[in-house]
């Protein structure tokens, strides 16, 4: 907490894939009087103390609505979204709960599972590619070494790709089977 108690600062992780998770945290800070000012560096949300109360927030990972932005921005505001910021490829939006119009940006799970696509081809596909080409290899030449330390630390990193791995394919599979 900063110095000043009408603002705060928490440092929380959430995987590329758990963005619901980070939606209904958001959601709890501003029910509990902190409103989402801006994401920064490695996932540090800045929040601005506020009246509680019951605001949604959405993200839509959408790096290629850059091009059009007005019209992507706009397109949101139509619906009663606020914008609020870009962030490593999401984008950011809030209205409060009452307001009229769906609680969601994404009307079907075809639209999340395009979404889970974007994500997929833009940002966990490259981890793959350097686990697959990079650690793996490094981490097989250790073993046949005997460097146990590089060893260990390379094997948590593959284990940490494997758990996002994982995780990433059961929720891309249950929005791909049209389970929410």
């Amino acid at each position: 907490m900063n110095a000043d108690k009408n603002t705060k600062k928490v440092c929380k992780y959430f995987t590329i894939f758990e963005y619901e998770k980070e939606q209904e945290y958001l959601r709890q800070m501003h029910r509990s009087g902190w409103k989402l000012v801006k994401v920064t560096g490695l996932t540090r949300y800045h929040f601005e103390k506020c009246e509680p109360a019951d605001v949604i927030y959405q993200l839509d990972y959408n790096p290629q609505g850059a091009e059009q932005k007005e019209e992507y921005i706009q397109m949101f505001a139509d619906c009663g979204w606020e914008y609020l910021q870009d962030y490593a490829g999401y984008s950011y939006f809030r209205k409060p709960a009452a307001a009229p119009g769906s609680d969601e940006i994404f009307c079907d799970d075809e639209s999340r599972l395009q979404m889970m696509k974007r994500v997929f081809k833009d940002r966990f596909l490259p981890l793959f590619i350097i686990l697959s080409l990079l650690l793996v290899p490094q981490f097989i030449g250790c073993l046949f070494d005997g460097d146990t330390a590089p060893a260990v630390v390379l094997g948590i990193l593959i284990a940490l790709y494997v758990w996002v791995f994982f995780t990433a394919a059961r929720q891309y599979l249950k929005y791909k089977n049209g389970r929410k």
